[in-house]
């Protein structure tokens, strides 16, 4: 958790659709593929991410006033390879995230600190046993608020209670030994499966890659402009002449 300033307004960042990723990426992400969570339920995992370019860019970009980006992607060898790697992905729901943090942190009246692969957590983490707010980019695990480390029962219950009087949204796991349903080392707090579409995006795409290679969104004219009439019929005539 930095108290860095805010980012600079004109700081943008890139929305790709991971169904314009390479396959290596696509098949780590899994866009829109259903998941199951520990109680049977299905979701659909996220298709719009951020990119983060580089580890500089990480740190300096800012989602509030107090929270960076780099504190939502630090993953460590649990993490697949290629996401250990810049440029990273993170779901783009994870500005709802670093939003109900900033609320956090004010009502704690204290530094929050994220944990190590507390954060976002790509389907092939190997923390990722089943469907995870996690993997929404809607999770975060705080191991230390302030100056105090989070291990005991009395703390962790007590700093769920102010995560909770944030709002109806925010959920915690309550104080135990049991991976997954509680939680005895930190705070977990996630706001459920949420998925955040851009403005910019327009939803009647078909979701399947458009193209062959890697290609990041709104940099380039959609390949479907390039596959006119003419290609269409040249096409047509190649088969002819196979024939």
């Amino acid at each position: 958790m930095s108290d860095a300033s805010p980012q600079d307004s004109t700081t943008v960042l890139k929305v790709v659709d991971a169904f314009d990723l390479d396959d290596e990426l696509r098949s780590i992400l899994r866009p829109c593929e259903m998941v199951r969570d520990e109680q049977g339920r299905r979701h659909r995992l996220p298709r719009y991410f951020y990119e983060v370019p580089s580890r500089e860019a990480a740190v300096k970009i800012r989602l509030t006033p107090h929270f960076g980006l780099n504190e939502f992607t630090l993953v460590d060898l649990k993490e697949a390879s290629r996401l250990q790697q810049f440029p990273r992905y993170v779901p783009c729901a994870v500005r709802f995230l670093a939003f109900y943090l900033e609320q956090f942190r004010t009502a704690v009246g204290a530094s929050v600190h994220i944990a190590v692969n507390g954060a976002y957590r790509s389907p092939l983490h190997k923390l990722a046993v089943s469907a995870s707010p996690h993997m929404w980019g809607t999770a975060a695990d705080v191991y230390r608020i302030g100056t105090t480390i989070l291990k005991a029962k009395e703390a962790i219950d007590r700093y769920n209670e102010i995560a909770e009087d944030i709002g109806a949204d925010v959920n915690v796991l309550p104080y135990g030994h049991v991976t997954g349903l509680n939680a005895d080392d930190h705070v977990h707090i996630d706001l459920g499966y949420l998925t955040l579409i851009p403005r910019e995006i327009s939803e009647d795409r078909m979701e399947q890659p458009q193209e062959a290679r890697p290609r990041f969104a709104f940099e380039e004219r959609r390949r479907t402009e390039r596959r006119g009439p003419a290609a269409v019929a040249g096409s047509a005539a190649g088969e002819e002449k196979t024939e």
